[in-house]
């Protein structure tokens, strides 16, 4: 993995289990998929994963490897864990997050219309693949918190434009 400092220069290249997630900052290379009428293709990760196990998140997240950029980790990751090939992405914000883990976001953006089963997903990594409407995205994220990864919420105000509504 892609070891950086808070400016995202490269330090240097570590293997994941000698990561020091509470100190150390990484990258990882995201797809926001929409399909034409908006709705969100989301992800849920792999139930026996060791980090957020079941819990629902963008439709394609992989940490950056020696070797790669962010870009190529993106195409590597979407085709590895839904089956993505043969379109185009385009290059998105870059999001950091500081907790509960230290990592540079960089987010790439395409549109897609297709079935849910029209995706293969990684059964190693992903357990199902769901479109969801953005409101519904919101709405659950207040209603359901523990259903999706901690950076959701900051992930969902980056791309709909506000914070979901906290709950009183």
């Amino acid at each position: 993995m892609h070891i950086v400092d808070d400016q995202d220069n490269l330090l240097a290249y570590k293997e994941r289990a000698k990561i020091d997630f509470d100190h150390e900052i990484y990258r990882v290379s995201s797809l926001w998929l929409t399909n034409s009428q908006g709705d969100i293709l989301i992800a849920q990760r792999k139930v026996s994963k060791d980090y957020d196990g079941g819990k629902w998140g963008p439709a394609v997240a992989g940490t950056v490897e020696e070797g790669e950029d962010y870009e190529q980790n993106i195409y590597k990751e979407a085709q590895e864990e839904i089956g993505l090939t043969g379109v185009s992405f385009r290059l998105g914000p870059k999001q950091r997050f500081t907790a509960p883990r230290n990592y540079f976001g960089q987010w790439f953006l395409v549109v897609v219309d297709c079935d849910p089963a029209d995706f293969t997903v990684q059964p190693e990594e992903v357990e199902a693949v769901a479109w969801i409407t953005p409101a519904q995205l919101a709405k659950e994220i207040v209603a359901t918190p523990q259903k999706y990864i901690a950076d959701m919420p900051a992930i969902v105000e980056l791309f709909l434009g506000h914070a979901p509504a906290v709950k009183p």
